[in-house]
């Protein structure tokens, strides 16, 4: 019973797994990425600023008491207490929450930037890791080939149809593809380790890919939609922020208003009686900061006009670069079908050669180093055939990352 019951949960288990598809890896990614994260928290932290902007200067409070009190038609000055708040140009305020938030814009694209590269990444390691497993399963088809080749030469030698040359030849080729095997497998180990890192998750755990992937004729993909990447709109955003800061530049140039209280307790006159005898101060102030010497601000401007200067410069390149990208992707992809649909053609015209070597032996009059060359010929297609899937989709990735697709 436990032994039955242990079987029902690993088969739960692995149905479970080959549930996972591509996109849940990449949601889980999304949400457990150590980058993503860090990238979120630096947006919350450009959120928390925008909050910030709308404080107001540090309100000024002092206190002094008269070492020599001086004498008044009213009596002696005891001590002085003050208030003082400066408030910023009107608007200012408002400028600088704005300027706050378009540095949150860009911070909130970064987020996005990062989580389409990590798409992209998962989706090429997810292919890779397909990849993989498909040569393994080809090598373990052809290593039992060989092994009925060698079945058929064993016999032949009985025979005296063959050699034993033949049968250590095929038995050769066993090792290798035995060899090429154990490669893969250390392959996929460093990969999948890649791809667990990317889900920031134990680097063994295992990984279910799909068991086959169809090709379809590649379409044509417009160049105009790269307009919309979140790489070429952060420069627009950038470009924005330094407006903000110009404007903000521009108000923080005007002078700033200040209001304040001034309170001075005055002691009786003794001996004397009138009216205002130790009446205390209370003093209304208002003060305006000039900016005199406003260099500063004007070598702000120039800073600010460059700065735009150069994010136009920088989106210029990085489209340039894009686009560049996007039309390698889309050359190979097509490059890649035309290399899958070769390699089909490829295939079954070997296996009709094998057919007819499988038909020879029959007769008696089998050549095992012809075995061998469409044996290998055959694994070179079947390898090929899986790279091109392969290429096909990781292209596919890079023009999804690149279109949004």
């Amino acid at each position: 019973m436990k032994n039955i019951i242990n079987i029902v949960i690993g088969l739960l288990m692995v149905t479970a797994l080959k549930a996972q598809t591509l996109d849940a890896y990449i949601q889980e990614a999304e949400n457990n990425n150590p980058e993503v994260q860090a990238f979120e928290l630096r947006y919350n932290i450009s959120k928390e600023k925008v909050e910030e902007a709308d404080a107001f200067p540090k309100t000024e409070v002092s206190a002094g008491v008269f070492v020599s009190e001086p004498e008044t038609r009213t009596g002696a000055q005891k001590a002085r207490f003050s208030v003082k708040q400066m408030l910023p140009w009107f608007g200012s305020i408002t400028l600088r929450e704005n300027y706050a938030s378009s540095l949150a814009e860009v911070d909130y694209l970064d987020i996005v930037i990062t989580k389409r590269k990590l798409r992209l990444s998962v989706s090429q390691s997810y292919y890779e890791l397909y990849a993989i497993e498909e040569k393994q399963v080809v090598l373990e088809e052809n290593i039992q080939l060989l092994n009925t080749y060698e079945k058929l030469a064993l016999t032949s030698v009985e025979v005296g149809g063959a050699s034993a040359v033949d049968v250590l030849r095929l038995q050769i080729r066993q090792n290798e593809l035995k060899e090429a095997k154990q490669v893969l497998e250390q392959e996929y180990k460093a990969v999948q380790t890649q791809f667990n890192n990317f889900l920031n998750r134990n680097e063994n755990t295992s990984i279910a890919v799909v068991d086959a992937l169809s090709v379809e004729e590649p379409i044509e993909i417009q160049q105009v939609q790269l307009e919309l990447h979140p790489e070429l709109e952060k420069y627009d955003r950038l470009y924005e922020s330094v407006a903000h800061s110009e404007v903000l530049n521009q108000k923080e140039a005007n002078p700033n208003l200040g209001f304040g209280l001034d309170y001075i307790p005055v002691a009786k006159r003794p001996g004397m009686d009138f009216s205002d005898n130790g009446k205390d101060i209370l003093m209304p102030m208002v003060s305006l900061s000039i900016p005199i010497f406003n260099n500063n601000y004007k070598s702000r401007t120039v800073q600010n006009e460059l700065r735009q200067e150069e994010i136009n410069a920088q989106k210029a390149n990085q489209r340039n670069l894009l686009e560049t990208i996007l039309s390698d992707a889309l050359n190979n992809k097509e490059a890649s079908y035309i290399k899958y649909k070769t390699q089909l053609r490829n295939l079954e015209q070997a296996k009709n050669a094998e057919e007819i070597l499988i038909k020879n032996y029959e007769t008696g009059t089998i050549d095992f180093n012809d075995v061998l060359d469409i044996q290998e010929l055959q694994l070179r297609f079947q390898i090929n055939l899986i790279e091109a899937v392969k290429n096909y989709y990781v292209q596919m990735t890079i023009i999804n990352y690149l279109t949004n697709q």
